[in-house]
């Protein structure tokens, strides 16, 4: 009877979750495939009004890619931006929690509007007045610099700063949606925690080493996770701050994916460019899961 029952469960919870699985394999699943498929011919604006002209090529654009240096200029690009604006984005929206969670801190709801207003508002807008701020003669940061005797800058037509500055770009526009789930993973910290390690003699800064770093290790892997996901996905910045220049400084591989897909209608060899990020993505996420699930 017990083994009935259980059996009925699981058919009706199938049938209960039948719509959502459905929904996926209609978003999700079946575009992967199909963009694998796509990878593997010769699929450009041509066989759009007649499919029977793709050819199969196998693996020959992944071999494109393999030879082509814009390719590996775009992947060192990504990974750059990842690796110093992700852990630069997450160690900001930890401090701005850190001072937003503080006793003594007054108009919490409004500090918290104002540091996460970047990230609802339109990129464009921002990239136009941060443009401005770059500017090479004009700019603020400039002028800032010119203060204490520093040169102009040009952030924004020097290979050397172009990828700098679209990182400072990025940190301050997303910051702010990290800094509410870190916001809410300190509240799940109890007190107690730390009112015994303050008995026990501990400083601010064992208490934070000790109680409030441990207690937020679910949400670093959250935060991490999604952070380093949507730092691989770059794009908008480049494309509306420098069109992937100078000199190929700012191309990413979402932006490089682009140019072949939407420029010069080479759809296979931009299938195979989305499935070689896919790849990378999902790798970093696995060694993500891997060294945080037991602190975690």
């Amino acid at each position: 009877m017990r083994a009935a029952f259980e059996r009925q469960q699981a058919r009706a919870a199938l049938w209960f979750l039948a719509p959502a699985i459905g929904l996926m394999a209609f978003f999700f699943f079946i575009p992967i495939l199909a963009g694998l498929l796509l990878s593997l011919t010769d699929f450009d604006i041509y066989a759009i009004g007649s499919p029977e002209t793709a050819r199969f090529v196998g693996l020959q654009n992944y071999e494109h890619l393999l030879t082509n240096p814009v390719f590996w200029t775009a992947l060192r690009n990504t990974l750059y931006f990842v690796f110093v604006g992700g852990p630069l984005s997450v160690l900001v929206s930890l401090a701005a929690a850190l001072l937003l969670s503080a006793p003594r801190v007054r108009l919490r709801s409004l500090f918290r509007t104002v540091y996460f207003a970047p990230v609802v508002t339109t990129l464009v807008a921002v990239a136009i007045v941060w443009r401005y701020l770059y500017h090479p003669r004009y700019g603020l940061l400039n002028h800032v610099l010119g203060i204490f005797g520093l040169g102009p800058i040009d952030w924004l037509g020097d290979p050397d700063w172009a990828m700098p500055a679209i990182i400072l770009l990025a940190v301050w526009k997303n910051f702010g949606y990290n800094m509410l789930i870190f916001v809410a993973g300190l509240a799940t910290i109890p007190d107690d925690l730390y009112e015994a390690a303050a008995i026990d003699g501990a400083g601010p800064l064992r208490r934070f080493l000790h109680v409030t770093l441990p207690g937020l290790a679910p949400t670093f892997l959250f935060v991490g996770v999604t952070t380093m996901i949507g730092y691989f996905q770059l794009f908008a910045e480049p494309y509306v701050m420098t069109q992937g220049g100078p000199l190929r400084a700012t191309t990413s591989l979402v932006l490089l994916m682009y140019e072949e897909g939407f420029r010069w209608w080479r759809m296979g060899i931009a299938s195979s460019i989305a499935f070689v990020l896919l790849v990378i993505t999902l790798g970093g996420t696995l060694v993500q899961m891997r060294l945080l699930r037991g602190r975690t």
